[in-house]
């Protein structure tokens, strides 16, 4: 170990190093608190170079390594078993800013928010917006494929990116993809966006700048409940109208945000709101206005606000980017699912996962991306209470099998990590996990980059191995 850290010393300074108990403890877990692990080191490197150092050490001593961001990832993606943890925000440079092309060259610790701040004044900002967009960096962003509320207009992080510089798990340096977006032959940037950090480390990204909407309208609806307020999304596509969100916020989550620093003036008694922003032209969004207000009344709305400023807009925003934090009102821990369903489904699906929260006794609450039918189903806990835990662990996985069984997948943009690895066979078979696994392999053959994550062992998943649903490991080793 003595050995190890004097190289990775060496590569990064000693001020970039990190080893003593204390100083690994932040890097226990990532946002899921399910279930941490202790790293052997932590290493902050400021440049390509500097991880390319890294990695060959990790290899000369036959070490495993695992790429993080900010750490608000939610599935486990950047936890670390006794292995090095490459740390990136210290990469933080905007390298460059076409504004004729609209790309920015960024290097992965560039938070998210700050790359729109730093363009807005030529008129354009970067279109994926992640709840975490104030903390979570552009690396990690790209590892997990983002989404975020604005998904359902722009899209999630692989529309936005067009390169990418990759640390591959022997060292080499490759350039992937090109700022036109286009290059001959396979897709690797789109197998890279996505991988969770299994394929290299991301040291720079070309990213595609989106131009800020000329006029921007938002409209806060209440209704009686879930079900009324997702009918009144699936009406909304229905007519052909495309706005950039369409959120939804349940009771719970409305209750605990009025009684927090995150207060929006919300009606408490409200069985839910729906939040609909719509941008572009401006003399487009006067009929749009109209119509959702009018299919929202048709559903039962008792009110539909119009903000009437930009303040009133991120006052309605406050509620339902300030959710999560919320929550830390309710228990220690929190565990925010993420399963997506066809649209059409979320009333009948919503309503099973409303049973199962209370069957398992559960404090579950519902704050979601109802446009693009991405559930986030919250469970507030604490992690001390193992008979509590067990049920939160059961009560998750029965979350999983209802949204596959209504046509789903296992999740909508917070990855797999180790949440969800040994799931995975719920929609794939064998042949597919095995395809996925030689795709891995090309890569990185030897399975050091973040080992044991994404891809169960063969013929371990929670369909054909009746261990994984009875929890007989630690969570999410």
């Amino acid at each position: 170990m003595s050995a190890l850290l004097r190289d990775l010393e060496s590569a990064v300074g000693i001020g970039g190093c990190l080893w003593r108990p204390e100083e690994l403890l932040p890097y226990e877990c990532d946002g899921l608190t399910l279930g941490s692990q202790q790293a052997a080191a932590v290493v902050l490197p400021r440049s390509r170079e500097e991880v390319q150092a890294v990695v060959r050490a990790c290899r000369r001593h036959r070490v495993s390594f695992v790429p993080r961001g900010a750490g608000t990832g939610l599935s486990g993606g950047a936890v670390a078993h006794a292995a090095v943890v490459i740390e990136c925000s210290r990469m933080d440079r905007i390298r460059e800013v076409d504004a004729v092309d609209r790309v920015a060259v960024v290097e992965p610790g560039v938070v998210n928010a700050d790359l729109s701040k730093a363009v807005v004044h030529l008129g354009l900002h970067y279109a994926p917006d992640p709840s975490s967009q104030l903390a979570c960096t552009l690396g990690g962003n790209f590892a997990e494929n983002s989404g975020g509320p604005h998904t359902l207009k722009y899209g999630a992080t692989s529309r936005h990116v067009l390169g990418l510089e990759l640390v591959l798990p022997d060292g080499e340096v490759v350039e992937l993809g090109s700022r036109t977006g286009f290059a001959t032959g396979y897709d690797l940037v789109g197998a890279v966006v996505g991988s969770e950090g299994t394929l290299g480390v991301v040291t720079a990204g070309t990213v595609r700048l989106t131009a800020i909407p000329e006029a921007v309208e938002t409209l806060l609806a209440i209704f009686p409940d879930v079900v009324s307020a997702c009918r009144a999304v699936t009406g909304i596509i229905r007519k052909g109208l495309l706005p950039a969100a369409l959120e939804i916020v349940d009771q719970r989550t409305i209750r605990a945000v009025e009684a927090s620093v995150y207060a929006a003036g919300l009606p408490t008694d409200a069985g839910a709101v729906l939040l609909v922003e719509i941008d572009g032209p401006a003399e487009d969004l006067a009929g749009q206005v109209e119509a959702v207000r009018g299919l929202c009344a048709s559903e039962g709305a008792s009110r539909v606000d119009v903000a009437r400023d930009d303040a009133e807009r991120q006052r309605f925003w406050r509620a339902r980017k300030g959710a999560f934090g919320a929550m830390g009102r309710l228990a220690p821990d929190l565990y925010v699912h993420d399963a997506v369903v066809p649209r059409a489904r979320l009333p009948e699906v919503l309503d099973a996962v409303c049973e199962i929260g209370d069957r398992y006794r559960l404090k579950l609450s519902n704050v979601f991306h109802a446009g693009d039918g991405n559930l986030h189903p919250n469970i507030s806990f604490d992690r001390r209470d193992a008979d509590e835990l067990a049920r939160v662990l059961a009560a998750g996985e029965e979350i999983l099998r209802t949204c596959v069984a209504a046509g789903g997948v296992i999740t909508g943009e917070h990855g797999v990590g180790s949440e969800k690895r040994d799931f995975m066979g719920l929609v794939f078979s064998e042949d597919d996990l095995d395809a996925m696994r030689r795709l891995r392999s090309v890569f990185d053959p030897d399975a050091v980059c973040n080992p044991d994550k994404v891809l169960p062992t063969p013929h371990f998943c929670a369909e054909a191995n009746p261990k994984a649903r009875g929890y007989d490991r630690v969570p999410f080793e």
